[in-house]
């Protein structure tokens, strides 16, 4: 099983991919752990990525999705896995096919989880994070709107993504991607 979780912050993509993980027994990918896991052990692209992160600044793609292409090729990901947070842009998509093609990844299904933005506001509000006002929150959903929405159109023009309504409970979530992805 190989699954890319899509969605608007807030969407419930963490949730679903940690219900995922267990039912399927693959392991769950998120960015951030992933280039945490790489600075922590010091591989040559945890080095680069450390760089950044320390200046403050985002992760270059090249190494992001050296990153990306290490953990795909480990033996944790033989039997499948679930993306999370990636890829975030279609020039990040259009890489990550690339390493699908070389790694001889087939079959992967995007569920793509809509919420709409009433409800993720309220969700994000909920959290209680002290960087999320509602301001806060409507300009990261306009920021992925503007950058991440299209990895959808790229994903569509392929024919290869699950629409699910995130809207309920988080069983009833669940049982839909099942549904879709099996």
């Amino acid at each position: 099983m190989r699954i890319i979780l899509y969605g608007a912050p807030g969407a419930g993509k963490g949730t679903q991919a940690e219900l995922l993980t267990k039912k399927y027994s693959i392991p769950h990918i998120s960015t951030g752990d992933m280039l945490r896991s790489a600075i922590e052990r010091g591989t040559e692209l945890g080095k680069k990525a450390k760089e950044f992160v320390e200046s403050g600044g985002l992760v270059p793609d090249d190494v992001v999705i050296g990153i990306v292409r290490d953990v795909l090729s480990s033996p944790q990901c033989a039997n499948g896995f679930i993306l999370d947070g990636f890829p975030r842009t279609t020039a990040q998509a259009e890489s990550l096919q690339k390493i699908f093609d070389e790694l001889g990844i087939t079959g992967v299904c995007i569920v793509s989880i809509n919420v709409n933005e009433e409800e993720l506001v309220s969700r994000l509000l909920n959290r209680g994070r002290v960087d999320d006002s509602e301001e806060t929150i409507r300009k990261r959903l306009r920021v992925y709107e503007q950058s991440t929405a299209p990895v959808k159109s790229f994903y569509e023009s392929r024919g290869r993504v699950c629409e699910i309504n995130g809207v309920g409970s988080v069983e009833d979530v669940q049982k839909s991607i099942i549904n879709a992805i099996e």
